[in-house]
């Protein structure tokens, strides 16, 4: 017998059993319905349905949900929902059936289910249930939320994984009701409830902005005419922030934080609120205090728990792992706010202004410092412990860099110390410390404009990995196209130290140099712009005077490349006369060391002067 003919005579002998006159004939055909039935057999389906009927499948459910002692009978319960919720959830698999009278009426039903059990397969019947419903006919999404299932699913949704959470908003979606229009309803819920829904709403919001759909939502918010559900967000987050909750009430208010943030710019966190349903208006400033010491003190527990996971603990178990993970997740929103408020900062340093007062503006500063005393502190425990690779280790020297960046001298003899370390911090994939030194670029840049920081960077082998990082940036340029202000301040981390070099008596290993005179020489001399032009031909120009044409060749520089670094500075020395004098003013400082070290060391290089003639 095949395959087909085998199915088909199960389905037929299922089929029987839903028609027998005894309760146990069909509970046997049912049992059969979820083994066989598959979710592409539609005309099976239709079959089984109209060959059970709708009685014995709510009788079966209504003694499934009876309450009663446990033993025996109460297992039998257990069992006939479990049962009954699978059928429907496998009939609905149909769009006909999903969206018939008589599945949207099982909805209030189905939530009370849910609001009384914890079992996950039962569970996760009921959110296909109803995912496929609301699909299916807006009669189901109208009542989906009449009879409060939003306030349901708010309760349960902590129990499943991001797919269940997928299932919730694109229900919303698929069920033709613009997605973006009901957060924005939920929004609304969250600013102006002072009940237990505030946080029904909020555990959902901060479900949706976590999952694979936030994508698309932000694109869609983005575009919305009016910026309401901003203020809306605002209201919200301010007022579970500035109460007594629990702590995962302010985790959940600060991912909202972070996505309204996303979606427009830090200045958000400074936005007056203009909503006529208001009765008192919260002052502009809150919600930046409220926020940054919600995340400092999120950062603190945080890194904390981390820290005794990872060195403290007895038992590196799955759990303890998964633990690590979560937190890290958690220890990203926060990081990631702290960014936000460091930028804010630096905006409002360079526009002077009225953006905030400045007791509010010291407020702000204080609490930074605070963090980052913690971020340092908890890489210094890192580098105690021999810890140089993880996630968490890469994301703390990204807000290290971050804040330094804007004030190098804070923390002087603090990152003197662990500069050499946080150089070295790789991410949990990386096979190098590319991001770290990236992320602290900025940092170096500015430590490297006077002796003393290019004395520490030098004595801790910092300007190698500088090196290597400008290397690796001009190859991913080329690929890429993408903006090169990362090339650019490691060009002037690179000048900074060369330029320096007597007073230091820096002695470079000219080998190390090779390469870089190729990487910049593939991304200049292609260019039409006359910066990146100049910022590689003075690179070029001041490796020269560590060596000569001869040296260069020995080390592996091949002939073709060495001509092609000649052609680039001729280039530069040339611009001068052939460009217009707007264009070439900017770059004159690069220019002089160009021709200052051409007359210091041609002589060394004697094919490069035919060249320069030439140009």
């Amino acid at each position: 017998m095949s395959q087909q003919e085998q199915s088909s005579s199960l389905l037929e002998a299922c089929l029987n059993l839903l028609k027998g006159e005894r309760d146990e004939q069909r509970l046997a055909g049912l049992l059969l319905v979820t083994k066989f039935c598959k979710g592409d057999d539609n005309a099976s389906i239709l079959r089984v349905y109209e060959a059970l009927g709708s009685q014995f499948l709510d009788r079966l459910l209504r003694t499934g949900m009876k309450n009663g002692p446990s033993g025996c009978e109460s297992d039998n319960r257990d069992a006939y929902l479990r049962l009954a919720v699978a059928v429907l959830a496998t009939l609905c698999r149909v769009p006909d059936i999903a969206s018939s009278k008589e599945m949207v009426s099982r909805i209030p039903v189905i939530l009370e289910v849910m609001s009384r059990e914890s079992v996950s397969p039962v569970l996760e019947d009921c959110y296909e249930f109803l995912y496929l419903t609301s699909s299916a006919n807006e009669d189901g999404v109208k009542t989906l939320f009449q009879y409060q299932g939003i306030r349901v699913l708010a309760s349960q949704i902590s129990t499943f994984s991001d797919g269940n959470f997928l299932i919730i908003s694109h229900s919303l979606y698929i069920c033709k009701i613009s997605v973006w229009l009901q957060v924005v309803a939920l929004m609304r819920q969250f600013a102006m409830l002072h009940s237990a829904l505030k946080f029904d709403a909020l555990h959902l919001l901060s479900t949706i902005f976590s999952s694979d759909y936030s994508g698309p939502l932000k694109g869609a918010l983005g575009q919305l005419p009016t910026k309401d559900w901003l203020d809306y967000l605002f209201i919200g987050i301010v007022a579970i922030l500035q109460n007594r909750v629990a702590p995962a009430e302010k985790l959940h208010a600060l991912v909202l934080a972070e996505f309204a943030i996303s979606i427009t710019s830090e200045r958000w966190l400074l936005s007056p609120v203009k909503l006529p349903e208001l009765q008192e208006q919260v002052p502009a400033d809150r919600c930046l205090l409220l926020v940054l010491e919600s995340s400092r003190v999120e950062i603190a527990v945080l890194l904390n728990d981390i820290a005794y996971l990872k060195y403290e603990a007895s038992n590196k178990t799955s759990p303890t792992i998964e633990s690590i993970f979560l937190k890290s997740r958690h220890l990203a929103v926060a990081f990631a706010l702290v960014e936000k408020i460091i930028k804010l900062v630096s905006v409002i340093s360079e526009e002077g202004g009225n953006l905030i007062e400045d007791n509010t503006f010291m407020k702000v500063i204080n609490g930074l410092n605070e963090t980052i005393n913690l971020v340092l502190e908890y890489l210094q425990d890192a580098r105690d412990h021999g810890q140089k690779k993880g996630d968490d280790l890469l994301a703390s020297v990204r807000v290290v860099g971050s804040y330094l960046a804007e004030t190098p001298i804070a923390w002087k003899d603090k990152v003197t110390e662990l500069l050499p370390y946080m150089l070295s911090v790789e991410g949990e994939d990386e096979p190098s410390p590319f991001s770290s030194v990236c992320f602290l670029m900025p940092l170096l840049c500015q430590i490297t404009m006077n002796s003393e920081g290019c004395k520490h960077l030098v004595s801790s082998g910092g300007h190698k990995a500088v090196v290597d990082c400008l290397v690796k940036l001009v190859s991913q340029d080329a690929d890429t196209r993408e903006d090169s202000s990362g090339i650019f301040l490691a060009c002037d981390t690179v000048l900074n130290l060369l330029t320096k070099r007597q007073e230091l008596q820096l002695s470079l290993d000219v080998s190390s140099f090779v390469h870089l005179l190729k990487a910049l020489t593939y991304w200049a001399e292609n260019s039409h712009d006359l910066s990146v032009i100049m910022m590689a031909s003075s690179i070029s120009s001041l490796v020269f005077d560590h060596t000569s044409e001869d040296a260069l060749l020995n080390y592996g520089l091949d002939r073709a490349t060495c001509n092609r670094v000649y052609r680039l500075i001729a280039r530069s020395l040339a611009s001068v006369r052939q460009d217009k004098p707007s264009d070439v003013q900017s770059e004159m400082d690069l220019y002089e060391i160009i021709e200052s070290g051409y007359s210091r060391w041609s002589s060394r290089f004697p094919s490069i002067n035919s060249i320069v003639k030439q140009s």
